[in-house]
């Protein structure tokens, strides 16, 4: 883990001080403003009472996205492990050739 630094976002006009390890700043601060941006565009497009109503849409499009994202990376790792098998298989029986050669 790297060094932790202290800085301030601001999400929906409202200021949040976190500690976060330097290499991860860049990412916060990116992820900052995909949520102040989403936040925006939800705004003028949808009527709403208050700020937590922004704030459950976009979690639930975050999180949408994670579980999807998750279940995209577990059909790949499986697919991945299938292909592995497969040639695992194929250099088992050549080398099995290959020791009836010596």
């Amino acid at each position: 883990m790297g060094e932790k630094i202290n800085i301030r976002v601001v999400i929906a006009e409202r200021p949040y001080k976190m500690a976060v390890v330097r290499e991860q700043e860049e990412y916060v601060r990116k992820a900052t403003k995909l949520v102040n941006n989403t936040i925006e565009s939800y705004s003028k497009s949808f009527n709403y009472k208050d700020h937590q109503d922004l704030f459950a849409m976009v979690a639930l499009q975050n999180t949408t996205k994670t579980v999807r994202l998750e279940a995209e990376k577990s059909f790949k790792d499986k697919e991945l492990e299938v292909k592995l098998r497969e040639l695992d298989d194929i250099l088992t029986e050549h080398l099995s050739n290959f020791d009836h050669v010596l």
